[in-house]
């Protein structure tokens, strides 16, 4: 799998992002307790992938970009 670029994204872009991966994520986690999941494995890279995101957002705002 192809890690996305999110350097390119503006402020606004990411937490939109992040929060439709936010949404996904807490998706599958019921997926889980229930027992309908085909790729345990996708947990572990939607967490990392909503970290990378925390990131690149944190770096926007140190760096004094507003979310227009």
């Amino acid at each position: 799998m192809k890690k996305p670029n999110y350097q390119d994204l503006s402020l606004a872009e990411l937490q939109a992002k992040r929060s439709e991966l936010k949404q996904k994520y807490m998706d599958l986690r019921f997926q889980f307790v229930v027992g309908h999941v085909e790729n345990p494995m996708l947990k572990r890279s939607m967490r990392r992938e909503i970290a990378a995101l925390n990131t690149f957002i944190r770096q926007k705002e140190l760096a004094g970009v507003s979310a227009e």
